[in-house]
C-alpha cells in the first residue's frame, strides 16, 4: 500500500480506502462483510469510510461495522482512520436532514453509539444545505472537534465557491478543513472545473467516491447488464440505474478496456489509476461486494502513471 499526505495535515491516507456505502446493510452476508474488512486491513487499507445513512436501512452499515470492530479490530483502533458523515435524510421530521447544528450533533452521537466508538477520526458534512447558514454548519463541525467527538472534519459534494467559503470559515474558527469528498471518475469529471484547483491551492485533501462509476468502469457491463449486478437486481440505492448503462456508454467502456489491456491492467485498475494520477487526490474510496475486488483494486497501484498519448486517447474516447 502507498500513502499520501492529506492536504496540509499530519494525516496520511492509503491511496485506496474502503467505503461502506453498499454491501454492509442488513440484507448482506455478515461473514462476507467481515472478510472484506479483513482483506482491506491486511492489505494496508487503514481508512474505513461510512455515513449515518449507509445501509440499507439507514444506519445498518454502522451497526455492521460496529459489530466487526468489536469482534476483530478493537486492538487495532489506533491503526485505523474511521470516518462518518451526516447531511442526507436520516430520520423523520424537520431535524433529521441537511445541515443544522441540531441534526449534525444528534446524528454523530447516534453514529458513535452504533459503531461503539468514543470518537471518529473524520466527520463530514455530507452535502451542502441551501437553507442553513454555512456559518452554522461549519461552526458545528468546529464544535464537534472541540467536544472530542471527531479529530478532523471535512465536507462532501460542495461546489468550488461553497468549498472555498467553508474552508475559510473553518480556518477562522481554528479547525481546518482536512478533506473534501467529491464524486470523480473518467465518466464524471466535474471536479476538474475549479474544485481540484481550490483544494490544491488551499492545501485540503481530496478523497473521491464513485471512481468506478458504480461498476460501469469495470468489466461487469462490457457485454450488457448481468442479472447479478446492482442494475440487474434493481438495487440502485440512488447510485446507478439502467438509464446510465446506455449503448453509447458501453461503447466507450469497451474502448477504455482495450487501453487497459495494453497497460496490463483491468479496466477497474486503470480507472482507479487514472484518478490517482493527480497528486491533489489523496485517496480513492473503493466499494466492494467481495474480498477479491479489494485485492484486484490494489493492483492499480502497480502503475498509476500515464503517458501523454494515453491520456489523449482516453480524452478522445470520452469526448466521442
Amino acid at each position: 500500500m502507498h500513502y499520501r499526505r492529506c492536504g496540509n495535515s499530519g494525516i496520511k491516507l492509503p491511496l485506496i480506502s474502503l467505503g461502506l456505502w453498499h454491501n454492509f446493510g442488513e440484507i448482506d452476508d455478515y461473514e462476507n462483510c467481515r472478510e472484506i474488512l479483513h482483506t482491506a486491513f491486511d492489505s494496508g487499507i487503514t481508512h474505513f469510510d461510512l455515513a449515518n445513512n449507509y445501509g440499507p436501512p439507514p444506519g445498518a452499515a454502522e451497526v455492521t461495522f460496529g459489530k466487526i470492530l468489536k469482534q476483530d479490530f478493537l486492538p487495532y483502533r489506533d491503526e485505523l482512520i474511521i470516518s462518518s458523515k451526516a447531511g442526507w435524510g436520516m430520520w423523520d421530521g424537520p431535524y433529521g436532514d441537511w445541515g443544522s447544528k441540531k441534526y449534525l450533533v444528534a446524528s454523530l452521537d447516534q453514529s458513535l453509539k452504533r459503531m461503539g466508538l468514543d470518537y471518529v477520526d473524520i466527520f463530514y458534512h455530507h452535502r451542502p444545505d441551501p437553507e442553513t447558514p454555512l456559518e452554522e454548519t461549519m461552526g458545528t463541525l468546529d464544535l464537534i472537534v472541540r467536544q472530542g467527538k471527531a479529530l478532523y472534519v471535512g465536507i462532501s459534494s460542495y461546489e468550488p465557491k461553497e468549498t472555498l467559503k467553508a474552508i475559510e470559515i473553518l480556518r477562522e474558527l481554528g479547525t481546518p478543513c482536512l478533506i473534501h469528498q467529491p464524486r470523480y471518475s473518467m465518466l464524471d469529471r466535474w471536479v476538474e472545473d475549479g474544485l481540484l484547483e481550490v483544494l490544491g491551492k488551499e492545501k485540503v485533501g481530496c478523497i473521491t467516491f464513485s471512481s468506478l462509476a458504480q461498476g460501469i468502469l469495470t468489466n461487469k457491463y462490457l457485454n450488457g447488464i448481468p442479472e447479478d449486478s446492482r442494475v440487474g437486481r434493481h438495487l440502485s440505492n440512488g447510485a446507478i440505474n439502467e438509464s446510465q448503462v446506455t449503448p453509447q456508454v458501453i461503447e466507450k467502456v469497451k474502448k477504455l478496456n482495450e487501453l487497459a489491456i495494453e497497460r496490463n491492467q483491468s479496466l477497474a485498475q486503470m480507472a482507479i489509476a487514472w484518478v490517482l494520477k493527480d497528486e491533489r487526490v489523496t485517496s480513492v474510496v473503493l466499494g466492494a461486494s467481495k474480498p477479491k475486488q479489494v485485492t484486484d483494486a490494489i493492483g492499480a497501484l502497480q502503475n498509476y502513471s500515464f503517458a501523454k498519448e494515453e491520456l489523449s486517447r482516453i480524452d478522445d474516447i470520452l469526448k466521442n
